[in-house]
């Protein structure tokens, strides 16, 4: 006697060699003998031998029209034995039962389980929905087969194309979109992103980079709603200054100046001014939201995203020639030795009578004319003399709070982008679309302009921090425990010190028209310069207001972001400068872990040959090949130029930025997953 019974859904057969009222002991065709519960035992046959009836069954249950069987069904539970007499003949046999009992198992959208051997029909109007399901999925799996081999033919279809992004790094990886290039990949035995070039889902490298960031963090578009600028209500008084600001020449977003009173008098009043919209934009309104929403602007070579539009940014922008709302602070200084007397926080208007662009004053005003060793042409060439000195004295006390003087042995780089015209992508305000001529300059960290600028900003920023917390009003800091390796800043709401500053507390509130952090430090400024002791009462952020630590999350993650990106896409136009320029060997300085720094330009890279070599020891390399998509160079040491030098370390975590935009693209497909479940200066660097 045998037996067909249901092991966990899995028809089985064998021999049955004892038998117990609630079970039996069955022998497989492989000699395994098992213990099955009488309840799962379906059939009992005497004939054919096992094997055959589960061979000879699966074979009948393809031919079963089972359309009719479900028309013929009862509408009550019935049982498969039943059906098979029904639709077979009164006398069928061990494999015909067998047979009806598969196909039932089989169609499961015809008939539902109620038990072992049971079932019951599906209601008609289930039935069509899960037809039309299975028609469905049948149309789209011939879909995906025929997107993935035209993928895998050098065509890319449309409706990949249109999502090739979130394919490629956020996939819904039961999308048929990303099943196509998964199977395509595997039916090419391509890498994804190669495959993709190749069948012309890509049309640039640089809008590849673009369009993947605008993806990512600018999905409705990085246009702007039409808003207008607020005006500013307050009756401010007219500050008896002469404001000049220095900024580049492609900078609109003008949010500082300053201004020298007093001179030659023993007494100096040193003013930094800062632009206002914090006086106009009001928390909780569409342009804060606007501004919340993106938390700074997106800065990368040849073109930039702004924080808010630039018709509300030119409303309040510290434009020459006008009298600008600003939150000014007046420091009071001794003229002779420096030191500070006092210091005065003011909302007023201040006549703006220049706009200074260092990157055509860098080679006119120097060290050397400021301080009154060769002739200054200039104007304000007085003002900026003592803006200097001062700058160098504040630079030299926090040093001496940091421990040890600041390191700006390397240059900083900039980036002009030429566009067919001839024109600046920047003073043109086209968006560059990869073609462009790359122009890589350099200019010196620390020199005289960037100096002051930087130490005017310092120190405001920490002055406003102190009064923020002299008065019990929060405010959002930047703060560094100690200079130690691996001590990253921080940004929160306690005025704590920042190591890498040498200041005893630190915030951002110098750049509002940039960056949010700023505007709503500049409205908790603006509270203690209106109501001064009472200033935490009408404060917008109340001491432990989430708000804040909400404020400083989602900057923290954006402002993160932009800055890859910017790294990113300055890596790419530096690789664009190398095939502009037919470079193809570099001198370059040792790092880590294989790395290499190029002497001349902003680009750090793996080389061959370079693992093992002492740190700082200069190099000849080779580039053999570069990959605009992944941003991979291709390298090897060809020579070995000198022994390790003595060059200083690099401060803060400065390596490790770099290092973190040394590798190659990472892409969130993988070909394994076919069927997976559903602009700035140095107190802005700070």
């Amino acid at each position: 006697m045998y037996a067909l019974f249901d092991d966990a859904g899995k028809f089985q057969a064998g021999r049955v060699m004892s038998e117990a009222d609630s079970s039996m002991q069955v022998e497989l065709d492989s000699g395994k003998r098992v213990k099955v519960k009488a309840a799962n035992v379906l059939i009992r046959f005497a004939k054919p031998a096992p094997a055959d009836l589960l061979a000879q069954g699966a074979a009948q249950a393809t031919g079963i029209d089972v359309d009719l069987v479900w028309e013929v069904a009862p509408e009550d539970e019935f049982g498969f034995d039943d059906l098979a007499r029904e639709y077979f003949s009164d006398s069928a046999d061990a494999v015909q039962q067998a047979a009806m009992l598969m196909c039932l198992f089989e169609h499961p959208q015809y008939f539902h389980r109620r038990g072992k051997g049971r079932f019951r029909k599906a209601p008609e109007d289930i039935l069509k929905q899960a037809l039309a399901a299975i028609e469905r999925k049948k149309q789209q799996a011939l879909q995906i087969a025929e997107w993935a081999q035209a993928l895998a033919e050098g065509a890319c279809p449309a409706p990949i194309k249109e999502q090739l992004y979130k394919i490629l790094f956020k996939p819904d990886k039961n999308g048929p979109e990303y099943k196509a290039v998964v199977e395509a990949a595997k039916l090419a035995q391509r890498a994804p992103l190669d495959l993709l070039k190749a069948a012309g889902a890509i049309d640039s490298p640089y809008q590849f980079h673009f369009k993947r960031f605008l993806f990512e963090h600018f999905p409705k578009g990085s246009g702007f709603p039409a808003l207008d600028a607020p005006p500013v209500k307050d009756e401010l008084p007219l500050a008896a200054v002469q404001a000049f600001s220095i900024d580049d020449s492609m900078t609109t977003e003008i949010d500082d100046a300053l201004s020298i009173q007093g001179l030659g008098t023993g007494t100096v009043t040193f003013g930094i001014h800062i632009a206002a919209p914090g006086l106009a934009i009001t928390p909780a309104t569409p342009l804060d939201a606007l501004a919340r929403g993106r938390m700074s602007t997106v800065y990368m070579p040849g073109h930039k995203i702004t924080m808010l539009p630039d018709e509300v940014v030119q409303a309040y922008t510290l434009i020459e020639g006008r009298d600008c709302p600003a939150v000014s602070l007046y420091v009071t200084l001794d003229e002779a030795t420096l030191a500070v007397t006092g210091s005065e926080t003011r909302l007023e208007r201040v006549p703006i009578v220049a706009n200074l662009r260092h990157d055509k004053l860098d080679t006119v005003i120097t060290d050397a004319t400021l301080s009154g060793e060769a002739p200054a042409d200039y104007p304000f060439a007085s003002e900026l003399a003592f803006c200097f000195r001062l700058a160098r004295h504040l630079k030299a006390q926090r040093e001496v709070v940091r421990g040890k003087p600041e390191n700006f042995n390397r240059p900083d780089y900039s980036f002009k982008l030429i566009g067919a015209n001839g024109e600046n992508t920047m003073s043109d305000g086209v968006e560059p679309d990869g073609t462009e001529q790359v122009v890589i300059g350099t200019r010196q960290r620390g020199s005289a302009l960037d100096l002051i600028v930087a130490e005017a900003m310092i120190l405001a920023n920490s002055t406003w921090g102190g009064w923020l917390a002299e008065l019990g009003v929060p405010g959002i800091y930047r703060s560094q425990a100690s200079l130690a390796p691996g001590i990253k800043v921080r940004m929160g709401t306690k005025p704590l010190p920042h190591a890498g500053m040498g200041v005893a507390q630190y915030t951002w509130a110098t750049s509002p028209l940039r960056r949010y952090v700023d505007l709503v430090n500049q409205w908790q400024i603006i509270a203690c310069a209106r109501h001064g002791r009472t200033a935490a009462l009408a404060a917008p952020f109340k001491p432990k207001d989430a708000e804040l630590f909400a404020v400083i999350s989602n900057f923290d993650a954006a402002y993160s972001a932009y800055n890859g990106f910017q790294s990113s896409m300055e890596r790419y136009w530096t690789l664009k400068y190398l095939g502009q320029q037919g470079l193809s060997e570099l001198d370059c300085a040792v790092m880590v872990n294989g790395l290499v720094r190029a002497e001349t330009l902003p680009l750090v890279f793996k080389a061959i040959g370079a693992d093992g070599l002492p740190r700082h020891t200069r190099v000849r390399v080779r580039i053999t090949g570069v990959d605009e998509l992944t941003l991979d160079v291709h390298a090897s040491v060809v020579a070995r130029l000198d022994d390790a030098t003595a060059e200083g370390e690099t401060e803060g975590d400065e390596d490790d930025a770099v290092l973190d935009n040394a590798g190659p693209l990472t892409l969130a497909i993988d070909v394994n997953d076919a069927d997976a479940p559903a602009e700035g200066n140095q107190a802005a660097a700070a």
